[in-house]
């Protein structure tokens, strides 16, 4: 059994149903503590599905988390620069009209979120470290076009599928 401390509660509390049933876990709440019970590995992913409601992921993105063998990550801004002014790094990751986001999505298919001074990534194991990479080179000041050409040159080639996976 899992507790996990959620500010996000209501998110949680009306997807419920929904969440039970794919994740195949029996989650309960008392005031601010979340608790899954399941079987070990559900109870990992669960646990993963409700740390990315619970950091500002919607619905839909977070349960790709279980659906599509996703992982979800979290940077801290704080990690990769030494400057202060953290709204102008926010800025940068956000983009005119949230134009930077869009295209880092694009090019990494990942989904981005911002809360405070963290980013959350969801996203497929192989594009995962690409999208770390750009987020970082953002915050460190690169340009966004060179990231995005980073981003072209060392695209992830489909992975061939053996029929292994089910």
């Amino acid at each position: 059994m899992k507790i996990i401390i959620c500010e996000k509660l209501p998110r949680i509390t009306k997807n419920k149903k929904q969440l039970e049933k794919l994740l195949n876990v029996k989650i309960t709440n008392r005031g601010k503590e979340v608790s899954i019970e399941g079987k070990p590995e559900d109870e990992y992913v669960a646990e993963k599905v409700i740390d990315a409601l619970n950091f500002g992921f919607p619905f839909s993105n977070a349960i790709l988390i279980k659906e599509q063998d996703c992982t979800f990550e979290i940077l801290n801004i704080k990690d990769y620069t030494k400057r202060k002014d953290f709204q102008r790094i926010r800025a940068r990751i956000i983009g005119t009209k949230g134009k930077t986001l869009k295209t880092l999505y694009d090019l990494t298919k990942c989904n981005f979120e911002l809360k405070d001074n963290y980013i959350g990534i969801i996203g497929e194991p192989e594009y995962i470290e690409n999208a770390q990479d750009a987020i970082i080179s953002i915050i460190k000041g690169s340009k966004q076009s060179n990231v995005y050409n980073f981003l072209e040159k060392h695209q992830v080639k489909e992975p061939v599928d053996l029929g292994l996976k089910q």
